[in-house]
């Protein structure tokens, strides 16, 4: 081998890896709903098949954010924002994850501050971000989720809220550094954060960007994750 060969580009190479995961994945995923199908009524409802829901739709969030900051990273995650009625894009979200909320024994609901409101945005990226919310926030709540959209100062803010313990004072006082290490306890990277305050910033218009911001409390009490588009 030549000393001046190129070595491979493992960006490439994860990324490409990352693609066929997630296309298993989708393959494994069809292949228990089907089964699920030929179970037994009295079966079909027991908890580990809400686990096997939470960790399907958990794993999946992941390879999508992977790729998505691939993409980032390569300038090649193209942004389509178009209007958007908010009742319907929150409501297929929540009946995307209804199986997995009925198993951990939530409800959620939404708000829609306005008749007949719109939005424009990327339905697929911010569908994207909320999506990965609502899983970690049905990690933590206890029995409720709440998805509300109103407008501020000319801005859209989705708004996730749950009845859990809130973020930690750390997570807090640091939501600035979105990614923040390795949580020993939680696994959990940051980089979920970090991809949603990336997809809000590449929303643009008259020189505002869109940004992300946590907070306790809200109607439930517990996290609340805001998501701002201009």
């Amino acid at each position: 081998m030549k000393d001046n060969d190129e070595g491979l580009d493992f960006s490439m190479v994860i990324a490409s890896v990352v693609h066929d995961m997630k296309n298993s994945l989708s393959t494994l995923m069809n292949a228990h709903n089907q089964w699920l199908t030929q179970l037994p009524a009295a079966q079909q409802g027991i908890p580990e098949h809400g686990a096997i829901e939470y960790e399907f739709a958990h794993l999946n969030g992941m390879l999508v954010q992977l790729l998505g900051l691939y993409k980032l990273g390569v300038n090649q995650l193209p942004l389509r924002p178009d209007y958007q009625d908010l009742d319907d894009f929150i409501g297929a979200l929540l009946a995307f994850h209804q199986d997995v909320l009925h198993s951990h024994g939530l409800v959620a609901t939404y708000e829609v501050d306005g008749f007949n409101e719109l939005g424009f945005f990327d339905r697929d990226l911010i569908g994207s971000v909320v999506a990965n919310i609502i899983i970690n926030a049905i990690r933590y709540a206890r029995h409720a989720l709440l998805i509300s959209a109103h407008k501020e100062a000319g801005q859209l803010v989705l708004t996730i809220n749950d009845d859990g313990p809130g973020y930690p004072e750390q997570m807090l006082e640091r939501q600035s550094d979105f990614v923040q290490g390795i949580n020993q306890n939680s696994g959990s990277t940051g980089l979920g954060l970090y991809f949603a305050a990336r997809i809000a910033e590449r929303h643009e218009r008259s020189g505002v960007r869109g940004h992300i911001e946590l907070a306790n409390g809200g109607k439930l009490g517990g996290a609340k994750f805001l998501i701002y588009l201009p």
